[in-house]
């Protein structure tokens, strides 16, 4: 199925694949479980064309 989700894709020429916002709650939260203070401190870049369609700068903005 993701073989041809890319296919189709690609012969519409859509090239923005988005990672899914639940996704990046489970990641960050295993880095967090891991080490709570992973973050404090840090700085955090998100390369992408529009952040308020990022949903990597949608979850660091909300928490």
């Amino acid at each position: 199925m993701a073989n041809k989700n890319l296919t189709n894709a690609k012969r519409v020429k859509n090239d923005e694949f988005y990672t899914q916002y639940s996704d990046i709650q489970k990641e960050i939260a295993a880095y967090l479980e891991y080490d709570p203070d992973v973050f404090r401190g840090r700085v955090v870049y998100c390369n992408c064309d529009d952040p308020f369609e990022s949903n990597f700068f949608r979850y660091f903005v909300l928490n």
